[in-house]
């Protein structure tokens, strides 16, 4: 069985303290609407959104999980400074059949789809807000997934 994650980073945000209450800024509001509309055409059937506590991670996903007809699944454990390891733990738990959509944060999201595609937690790749990295595995373990493609919300005309 082939598992699909697509790994999301929130749309911009505005400034201010404390961060775990930034909100989408109006760009942001453009970015997320725009990568729903996205998610909108990919076959995901059954689909988990997954989703940082973070209140732009959470807007973000909204957007998502209203074009796709879910409700958002927070998890606590996927904010900014959280380890990959950790969701890495969570995939090799809780995966089934369904594709998951992860929104959260630089540097989690860079740091874990390197970690899940090279398997190389040092470094990671370079997500613009609202991009997303579609990978494929077997199993959710370091170096076991392939990165099928890359999308941001430029790359959508």
């Amino acid at each position: 069985m082939t598992g699909r994650l697509f790994i999301m980073r929130h749309g911009e945000a505005i400034a201010g303290r404390p961060d775990s209450e930034r909100e989408l800024s109006a760009q942001g509001q453009v970015e997320a609407e725009r990568m729903a509309g996205w998610f909108g055409r990919q076959p995901l059937a059954g689909a988990r959104v997954l989703v940082s506590p973070f209140v732009r991670a959470r807007q973000t996903a909204g957007h998502v999980g209203r074009v796709l007809g879910v409700e958002p699944e927070v998890l606590p454990f996927v904010t900014p400074d959280d380890a990959p390891t950790a969701v890495i733990e969570w995939l090799l738990a809780n995966t089934d059949e369904a594709p998951l959509v992860l929104v959260s944060h630089m540097p989690l999201v860079g740091l874990l789809t390197g970690l899940l595609v090279e398997g190389r937690g040092d470094r990671g790749l370079a997500f613009p807000t609202a991009a997303v990295a579609e990978l494929e595995s077997e199993v959710w373990a370091a170096g076991c997934a392939r990165l099928v493609r890359f999308t941001a919300p430029a790359d959508i005309r």
